[in-house]
Parts: C-alpha cells; structure tokens; sequence
C-alpha cells in the first residue's frame, strides 16, 4: 500500500480508528476515510456526493446482514413482478424455491410481487432474503418478506445488483421483462469477463413456453453467428425446463469444485477431492488452449501465503495454473470437468 500523501492525516484517522475501536480491516477502513475526507475538496456537487454517501450506506448494511448466513449457499431468483399467482411459471417458481431450499440453499429475489414472491413462498422466510428497490410508485416488499430483518430496500440499482453478484452461488431465471434481462446480461457479462465468479446460470422455462428458447435463439443467430461471442460462452448459462433437474444442475456445480481465486500470476482452484496425476496431465492436454504463453500447467498446489486470510479453505487441495484470464466459458468448462472426476 502506497504512502499516503498527508502523513498527518493519515496520523489522525489512525487516532479516530483507535479511539472507535473495532477489529475488522482497519486499513481498509482509513483508506476509505481519508477518500472520503478528500471529497471536501474535490467534488462540489451535492448530489454527487450523495451517491457515494448512500452507496457507502446501503452497502455497509447489505454486507452486515448476509455475514451471519455466509456458509449457507444462495441462489438468486430473478422474474417478471407482473407474473399472477396463476400463471404456471409463478407455481414453477414456488416448487423450485421450495426444492433448492429443502437442498440447504436460501434464496434471494429483489423482494416484491410476482416470481420474487413466488421465490418467498417456495422457500419460506427463514430461508429468504429481500433486496427491495426504492422505485417512483413505491414498490412495496411482498407480504412474505415484509417484516423480516432479512430484508433490505436500496435506492439505487447498483448497489442492489452488487448485493445479488456478491452474495448469490447460483442464479436461476424466469420469464420477466427489461428488469430480468438485465440482471441475466450483467450476470454473464461479469462472469464473462473474470469480474465475477463463476456459477451455475439457469433460465428455466415455464411449461408450454419457448421464452428463454427463443432468446438462446436470438444469441445463437446474432451474437455468435456475428462473431460477438465465442461458442464456449454459451456454456456460461444452461436453459431447463423442470424444477427438479434445475436443483440438480446446481448443486452439481459444487460436487468437487469449491472455489477459486488468483494469487498473483497464477489461478488457484479449490476442490473437495485432489486430482490424480493423470487426471492432471489430461487437464494439460485437454485445456492447454487457457494456459497462458509464460504460464505453469496445471499442477497441485499448497495453500498459498496469500490465502491465510480465508482459513476456512486451507485443508482444501489446490489446483493451479497460469491462466490466460480471457477465455472464462473454457474456464466453466473446467469446472464440469473437475466435477466429473
């Protein structure tokens, strides 16, 4: 970390942290203090300050209330809040929330009416969390999550969306409309692009429907077909049409594969059961297209220095690889292979 400019300050947050006391990332916490002290001189609008105020808000809370449930896994249920309680693709939601909640999992929707209710219903409110979004007619949270302390209303999109990346393990999405379609976009363009991780992406269609058929239709023809992606993204996302194999796909995601994370130059993927030496070389036949020009092949590996700070994955084994960092459906990929072994 580079010196700060006013050693002064620096001298006085110091202080400030001291005197508050506290045990988590205190210089995280100064860095973040001092930025903010350094607004009094670089940004004069108001209301560009109050972005930052409230985005530093809502995200301190957000953050404190997932803490408790972070070893639970979570899947984010997206949909259309115009979907009445009648239409199959609502009591499509129910059965899967309430299948992926009886496997262990909670579930996260953006908190109102329609397939976010549905996904409330299915799960339950024990296993539920709200991610409610101030809107101009006032969206207000469906009954189900309407007075739980799970539930949290943000005011700005972004925050809410980085609440759903951060905390979800799976995302699963139903019909709905702009609102739906974006948080699919995003979530694919982040893992797409390595700034997010990588997880199962379910578009489930309802029975008799060929909406998510014809988008994959539509991304096929114009997308590929034009060069804008390459085939191996598809496999970023998986189209089903049954609740039951839904949670199944989910859940084998995570049958041998744990985690991963870069270590300076290398990706260190961490899973429940060790490779074998062959199964390494094969790795290094098989996918020596996303080992990067100066990189090492895939090799096991020890728990990294860097890694002491998440003690609770240190008796994981460890694979590692120089990764090229741009082919990430390869990298998905991987993961299907590692589960299979």
């Amino acid at each position: 970390m580079k010196a700060p400019a006013d050693p002064e300050l620096r001298r006085r947050i110091d202080e400030l942290i001291a005197w508050k006391g506290g045990h988590y990332n205190p210089d995280l916490v100064a860095d973040i203090m001092e930025n903010a002290l350094k607004l009094l001189q670089d940004v004069e609008d108001r209301g560009d300050v109050r972005v930052i105020q409230t985005a530093v808000r809502e995200l301190r809370y957000s953050f404190r209330l997932f803490a408790p449930y972070k070893e639970i896994p979570k899947v984010a249920i997206f949909g259309s809040a115009r979907t009445q309680p009648g239409k199959p693709e609502y009591q499509q939601a129910v059965e899967f929330a309430r299948r992926i909640a009886e496997a262990g999992w909670m579930v996260i929707t953006g908190a109102g009416g329609g397939i976010m209710q549905a996904g409330h219903e299915g799960a339950g409110p024990e296993r539920s969390f709200g991610a409610n979004i101030h809107l101009p007619w006032e969206q207000d949270p469906n009954p189900i999550i309407q007075r739980d302390k799970k539930l949290i209303t943000f005011r700005y999109f972004f925050t809410r969306k980085l609440t759903f990346v951060r905390h979800s393990d799976a995302l699963v999405l139903f019909p709905g409309g702009f609102g739906t379609l974006d948080e699919g976009y995003e979530a694919l363009t982040l893992m797409q692009t390595g700034k997010s991780k990588l997880r199962p992406v379910v578009l489930l269609n309802p029975p008799g429907s060929t909406y998510w058929k014809t988008w994959d239709q539509n991304i096929r023809e114009h997308l590929l077909r034009n060069g804008h992606l390459n085939v191996e993204d598809l496999g970023l996302y998986q189209i089903l049409d049954d609740t039951a194999e839904a949670v199944r796909f989910i859940c084998r995601f995570y049958r041998n594969y744990h985690s991963m994370r870069f270590v300076k130059g290398l990706l260190v993927i961490r899973v429940k059961n060790a490779p074998t030496a062959s199964a390494i070389r094969a790795l290094n036949e098989d996918f020596a297209d996303i080992i990067g020009p100066d990189g090492p092949p895939f090799h096991a590996s020890e728990p990294t220095a860097e890694e002491r700070e998440e003690a609770q994955f240190l008796g994981l084994p460890r694979l590692a690889f120089g990764f090229n960092r741009h082919d990430y459906g390869r990298l998905r990929e991987l993961i299907d292979v590692l589960n299979r072994l």
